[in-house]
């Protein structure tokens, strides 16, 4: 597969190829541009391109290295790192329903084969690896093994335009920003700047700037005082930053593959980042000391959660099986003996949100619809019951 830049006659040969093409139902899968939110990036082809002419070539100016980013969420089923294909390092996503997508010739790679990624996550860095003459994105999306003319925002594309992504998502988060004990519903806005946008019932929402597209949100009372901070993650140079009243700390740590959570994981009140490895279903928690402990569970295709499911002050993990919408919730009693529980709670294709709804010192869980934006929370009826309710909230922005 040999692949290039845009040549002069290509824009008045796709014309006449969109004429010629047969028509192509709308695919089941919201495809996206695979480049975070506002950038304009120019698409074209060509008649020789293979594997197919329906394949994009994506370029902007010094675009070398810049964030390639889901274009839907799904599974990872591709994350070739070899370099030993036309595609050189390639990714691709399983979308269900039999829909793809593919993006070709990265120069590196931040996700693993059989990991769950969202729509917007990083999936790598644009290059020019395999059998391409110069820096660009070759994406596909495909049905089985066919490539599909490519539709982008439920709109058909039009080789050789110049388009501004509207891969615009938010990620749907819970914490503590007042002191009150009881958690906000929060999303983070993936944008340049990144920004957390807090709930607050009757008001306009409270904004906190920080990072922007291409990080991963985390969030922590990095200083013990009883209210949460924001954070970020920088996939590509793996370094945290935390935020807190009295300036920003930063931490290079773990892979460009992993997801950052973060915890209270020895009870004294200050929160410390930690990693979900998903390649080999670890969880890697650092400690105010430096050391670091690790605790296997969950499967690839998890994602992580993490709250205080006890009440005794220590933040303690799960994971989330987006595809059947079950919590798996993991606790170690004072014996040292680890204690499971699975919960099944809201929708396949929701996203996991925890927080401690009802301020009664344990977390609750709670899910978010990307289609509704609406935030379902599963909580106590009072303080002192067993019994559970559960509470709906719209906030966020709908994909």
């Amino acid at each position: 597969m040999r692949v290039r830049r845009a040549v002069p006659g290509v824009v008045a040969t796709l014309a006449m190829l969109a004429v010629a093409a047969p028509a192509v139902a709308d695919p089941v899968t919201r495809f996206e541009m695979p480049f975070p939110c506002g950038e304009k990036w120019t698409g074209t082809s060509r008649p020789s391109h293979s594997p197919s002419s329906r394949a994009i070539d994506w370029n902007s100016p010094d675009d070398l290295g810049k964030p390639v980013v889901a274009s839907a969420p799904g599974t990872v089923i591709v994350a070739d790192t070899v370099n030993d294909s036309g595609y050189g390092r390639w990714v691709m996503i399983d979308h269900g329903n039999n829909e793809r997508s593919l993006y070709a010739h990265l120069s590196s790679l931040n996700v693993t084969n059989g990991q769950r990624v969202d729509q917007g996550q990083q999936v790598g860095r644009l290059g020019s690896t395999g059998n391409s003459t110069g820096p660009h994105l070759h994406f596909e999306e495909r049905l089985g093994s066919s490539v599909l003319w490519p539709f982008l925002h439920r709109a058909k594309f039009v080789f050789g335009t110049t388009l501004a992504s509207k891969n615009c998502v938010e990620v749907p988060l819970a914490a503590d920003w007042n002191g009150d004990k009881v958690a906000e519903p929060t999303v983070f806005r993936r944008a340049d700047p990144g920004v957390f946008r807090i709930y607050r019932a009757g008001k306009t929402p409270l904004l906190k700037k920080l990072g922007g597209a291409e990080d991963d949100p985390v969030m922590g009372d990095w200083d013990g005082n009883g209210t949460m901070n924001p954070g970020v993650r920088t996939p590509s140079t793996r370094t945290f930053q935390m935020r807190t009243p009295k300036g920003t700390t930063t931490l290079v740590f773990g892979l460009a593959t992993d997801k950052p959570i973060a915890g209270d994981w020895d009870g004294d009140r200050r929160w410390t980042p930690g990693l979900w490895r998903s390649s080999d279903n670890q969880f890697i928690l650092r400690h105010a000391d430096g050391s670091v402990s690790r605790v296997y569970f969950g499967d690839r295709d998890d994602l992580p959660v993490v709250g205080d499911w006890d009440g005794d002050k220590k933040t303690d993990l799960g994971v989330f099986d987006q595809a059947t919408a079950t919590f798996t919730l993991r606790r170690v009693d004072d014996d040292g003996v680890e204690w499971f529980a699975t919960v099944q709670f809201g929708k396949p294709g929701d996203l996991p949100a925890v927080g401690d709804w009802d301020g009664n010192g344990r977390a609750d869980l709670a899910v978010w619809n990307p289609v509704t934006g609406v935030f379902t929370q599963r909580k106590a009826v009072s303080a002192s019951a067993t019994m559970r309710g559960t509470a709906s909230i719209t906030f966020g922005r709908r994909r």
